[in-house]
């Protein structure tokens, strides 16, 4: 997974350099479809005595002062404009307009940038002379196909962040976008435009819907850009660099969205943390993650754990119905509010459900997306919740998965822990289950962290329980006990993590036997990796990725250690203190990794897929038995009734 990119600011003169172009592209352009076909747009009959719309004429000397288009032409000045009817132009429409202005004047600032950080521009000017030589068209051309998603990705990348403040309930289903070409930029944008006014066409009578069209348009732009940039080679200069447009407080940091700053106001039932009985390694980690993603830095916009190795970008909770999964996230969703709320951050919680699955193709993967992108906006302070992740995703090779639960698994695998994934270390994600064993092995591996969710234990635990939820309206006397004596969070974690010097399954208390047997003491590095390997040759699915996530897990016990309340509430102390200086901070508390942290890691996270593989094992076997009794009993009525 990469992380930070460097800042490269997008000067204010060089945008507004783009206006007379951008004005021009926005008053007409020809454009003839390869891709996509036209669609049929409704003819609305004007009220009489209604006049036509004034026309946008550029004054800039050496411009053209008519439109180019032919009557069928592209002209979105004029069909923006042309919504509704009243004679004049509405404030609205010249929001809209000025932001689309500015977003194709940044689009175009973009390709600049990318063409004289690639050589590009120098490749133009000597095919222009006719002096480009045949060893270096296929460079030109891949380069000009790169700069054509870079400027498109980054038009409607803007046009989505200025236009969000103008965004209204109302929402239109536009379909996908398929005029996407790649011969050079100019053209890219011509066909954007095009499709666009094609949709607004069908779908905008009024100015709600003209921005509502508009956005859907932009979101389905950047992802068929994203989808195409996947398979297009020479993007990695636009992929590396952030580019900053301070004056819209906007950055482009390659193919992800931008969102503006805008937090969700929460309407859950918070927990306390005293209120969480037991888990105390979940309660444990959840407090610390809670306080790590404070860390972010808005100006570097990367988190100083991220950067040192010792943040939970993805983890796993899991346990039986009952067991507090619902509490700790309403626990961990009410630190972060909390911190937010103090440090002026804007804090943004979405959770994925079932009601995102959807019957029409592309849809559900749609909503995924669209939930990823809302979280790990660098914008804001994230947290994401999939709850019951193995209703949502489906099992890949799992007849009774749909097609939407399998788009979910496709989304979330890729975003988690695909080429471009990018953790910046502002926002988690929680996936909680009952039955993990359940989800796609592949989707399960990509959580970073498991968190055991295994509810209250002790007899200290269930008197603590029953007395928080019994309430105060009673009498019954308590009788000779502290209340949440049990629940002391670090001696009960330490407890915890001591138990698991040996594993806990018996299949890995099996290898962990046999190899030290064979070895000895696992103190060193040769022999954790050869009880590492006894561990892979025991269930196939202890892979590579198992290994990455140990020792991340490994790290972050480094970083064992709660950052002191005093610098939640007063942010002075650290939270408002530059990058360098947080930095610096989080190393002092930092402490050495020993021999028992990685075993105690190691045998944690194996334990968690031992138990995961014995259950799926045995619901295979369950359903095995299943279909074969009732094939059994399927062939006694048939001869029955042949008889």
């Amino acid at each position: 997974m990469s992380q930070s990119a460097d800042f490269m600011e997008l000067k204010e003169d060089d945008i507004r350099a783009h206006y007379a172009a951008a004005t021009a592209m926005l008053e007409g352009v020809d454009h003839t479809p390869r891709i996509a076909k036209a669609k049929e747009a409704p003819t609305a009959e004007r009220s009489s005595g209604i006049g036509t719309r004034r026309r946008f004429r550029s004054t800039t000397p050496g411009l053209v002062t008519r439109s180019t288009a032919r009557p069928e032409g592209v002209r979105l000045i004029e069909r923006i404009e042309g919504v509704g009817d009243d004679a004049l132009p509405s404030a609205l429409q010249a929001t809209t307009l000025q932001a689309l202005r500015r977003a194709l004047a940044i689009g175009l600032t973009v390709g600049d940038q990318f063409s004289d950080a690639t050589g590009l521009a120098e490749l133009k000017r000597e095919n222009l002379e006719g002096r480009l030589s045949d060893g270096k068209k296929a460079e030109f051309t891949d380069l000009l196909a790169a700069e054509a998603l870079a400027v498109l990705f980054s038009f409607a990348n803007a046009a989505s962040y200025l236009l969000s403040s103008s965004a209204t309930e109302t929402t239109v289903e536009i379909g996908g976008v398929e005029e996407v070409l790649t011969d050079n930029a100019q053209l890219a944008l011509h066909g954007a435009l095009w499709e666009l006014d094609q949709d607004l066409a069908l779908f905008a009578d009024a100015d709600a819907k003209t921005v509502a069209t508009l956005l859907a348009f932009t979101e389905q732009l950047m992802e068929k850009a994203s989808l195409r940039a996947a398979n297009t080679p020479r993007l990695e200069p636009f992929n590396q660099v952030s580019y900053r447009v301070e004056a819209d407080d906007l950055t482009i940091n390659g193919f992800t969205p931008a969102r503006a700053a805008k937090g969700s106001k929460l309407t859950m039932t918070f927990k306390k943390p005293n209120e969480v009985v037991g888990n105390h390694i979940a309660k444990y980690q959840s407090m610390k993650l809670a306080k790590m993603v404070m860390a972010y830095d808005f100006e570097r916009k990367l988190n100083p754990f991220a950067d040192l190795g010792g943040f939970i970008f993805t983890f796993m909770g899991d346990g039986a119905p009952g067991t507090g999964k619902t509490t700790l996230i309403q626990m961990m969703a009410g630190l972060m509010s909390g911190y937010c709320e103090t440090a002026g951050y804007p804090f943004r919680y979405q959770n994925l459900s079932t009601d995102n699955i959807d019957s029409y193709q592309g849809k559900s993967g749609q909503n995924a997306k669209a939930f990823i992108n809302n979280v790990i906006d660098p914008n804001v302070i994230g947290f994401g919740t999939i709850d019951d992740i193995d209703q949502l995703a489906g099992k890949r090779g799992d007849r009774q998965s749909s097609a939407g639960q399998l788009e979910i698994t496709a989304v979330l695998m890729e975003s988690f822990a695909g080429a471009n994934t990018v953790v910046r270390g502002n926002c988690t994600f929680g996936m909680f289950s009952n039955y993990p064993e359940n989800v796609d092995d592949a989707l399960r591996q990509r959580a970073g962290a498991r968190f055991l969710v295994d509810g209250p234990q002790t007899r200290d635990d269930y008197v603590d329980i029953l007395n928080l939820l019994m309430g105060k309206n009673h009498d019954i006397p308590l009788g000779d006990f502290e209340p949440f004596a049990a629940q002391e969070i670090k001696k009960a974690v330490a407890a915890s993590f001591d138990s698991h010097a040996k594993p806990h399954e018996e299949g890995l208390l099996k290898v962990f036997d046999k190899v030290s047997s064979e070895i000895g003491d696992l103190d060193t590095i040769n022999k954790l990796g050869t009880y590492l390997k006894g561990i892979q040759e025991a269930d196939h699915r202890f892979t590579g990725r198992a290994i990455k996530n140990i020792t991340d897990a490994v790290k972050v016990r480094a970083m064992d250690f709660e950052l002191p309340d005093e610098w939640m509430e007063e942010p002075d102390l650290f939270l408002f203190k530059d990058y360098d200086t947080k930095l610096g901070m989080i190393k002092e508390l930092r402490q050495p990794i020993t021999v028992e942290m990685v075993i105690q890691e190691i045998n944690r996270y194996a334990d968690s897929e031992f138990r995961y593989a014995d259950k799926s094992d045995e619901v295979a076997i369950a359903n095995m038995v299943r279909e074969y009794g009732l094939t059994e009993q399927a062939k006694r009525r048939y001869l029955e009734s042949k008889g």
